[in-house]
C-alpha cells in the first residue's frame, strides 16, 4: 500500500479549526453508525507497525464523528499470528467485553472502508498525556478488570498507551489485534496484580461468559465468525482456569513484558 494512496484524497481533517464532535459509545445505534455511515475523509495515522487511519464518518441525520479504520491489507505480517486476523481480533475483544459487562473497549465493527475490509472503532476522546503508568496508583478497580481480560483474552501486546483515561472520566482499553491465540502468550505492562485474587464480581461475570460458551449461546456465534475454532476453545480453557486458580497469574518464561513499555 503506497504512502500517496493511503492517505485519502482530501484533508479536511487537517484543516478543522474546531475538533470533529463524536458519537457517544451509548448513542443509539452506534454499531450501525460505524458499519454505514459514509466516510467522507480519511488520515493515515503516523505512528504503529500497521496502517492504522484516522476517519471521518458522516451520517447526515446523527451528523458527523470520528472512528479509528484498520484494514486488513494494511497488516503487518507477523511470524506467530495468522495473517490477515488482526482486525478481526479487534472486534473480537469489543465482543467479549460487552459479553461480560465490562464495557471498556469502544464499539468496534467490520466494514469496508478505502483499504478494503477492517476493523472500524470509535474514536474515545482523551487526555493525552494520561497513560496506564500516570494513573494506575489511582484506578485500580478499571485496571482490575482490565487485567483479567487481557488474562483471558491472551493479550500479547497491553501497552502502556493502549490504556487511556477518557474526557468521559472512563478508562478505555485500544489496540487489540494481538488477542485469543490457541497459544498462551499473555504480555502485559500490568502485573502489579499478580498472585493477588480476581475480584469475585470478575469472576461472576467470567463464569457467565463461560456458561453461555460452553451451550454455544451468544456471543459464541459472533465469536465464531471471528476467531477460529481452535482460539475459541482456547478461550474457553483459559476461562476454566482463571476461574478454578481465581487468582491473576504470574509472568511466564517468555518476555511477558512488550516493548516498548508505551
Amino acid at each position: 500500500m503506497a504512502e500517496e494512496t493511503a492517505r485519502g484524497p482530501s484533508r479536511d481533517t487537517e484543516r478543522q479549526a474546531e475538533p470533529l464532535p463524536v458519537w457517544r459509545p451509548d448513542t443509539p445505534g452506534v454499531l450501525d453508525l460505524l458499519r454505514q455511515a459514509e466516510i467522507r475523509d480519511y488520515q493515515l495515522h503516523p505512528w504503529g507497525s500497521n496502517y492504522t487511519f484516522t476517519v471521518v464518518l458522516d451520517d447526515g441525520a446523527q451528523g458527523q464523528s470520528l472512528a479509528m479504520y484498520k484494514p486488513r491489507k494494511g497488516e503487518a505480517p507477523l511470524y506467530d499470528f495468522p495473517g490477515g486476523t488482526l482486525y478481526l481480533r479487534e472486534c473480537a475483544a469489543y465482543v467479549v467485553s460487552q459479553a461480560l459487562g465490562w464495557h471498556f473497549v469502544p464499539p468496534t465493527v467490520i466494514r469496508d472502508g478505502p483499504h478494503g475490509i477492517g476493523s472500524m472503532q470509535l474514536f474515545i476522546p482523551t487526555a493525552q498525556e494520561a497513560n496506564y503508568f500516570t494513573f494506575r496508583g489511582e484506578r485500580q478497580v478499571e485496571l482490575r478488570r482490565i487485567a483479567a481480560f487481557d488474562c483471558l483474552a491472551n493479550n500479547a501486546d497491553r501497552k502502556g498507551g493502549h490504556c487511556l483515561l477518557g474526557l468521559d472520566g472512563r478508562l478505555w482499553g485500544i489496540d487489540h489485534g494481538l488477542t485469543f491465540h490457541a497459544v498462551y502468550k499473555l504480555r502485559t505492562v500490568i502485573w502489579e496484580f499478580q498472585g493477588l485474587p480476581i475480584p469475585d464480581p470478575l469472576l461472576k461475570d467470567m463464569e457467565g461468559l463461560l456458561t453461555r460458551l460452553e451451550k454455544r449461546e451468544p456471543p459464541t456465534p459472533e465469536l465464531s465468525e471471528l476467531i477460529s475454532s481452535a482460539e475459541l476453545d482456547a478461550l474457553c480453557q483459559r476461562l476454566a482456569r482463571l476461574l478454578t486458580d481465581q487468582r491473576y497469574p504470574e509472568p511466564g518464561p517468555w518476555r511477558s513484558v512488550p516493548w516498548p513499555r508505551i
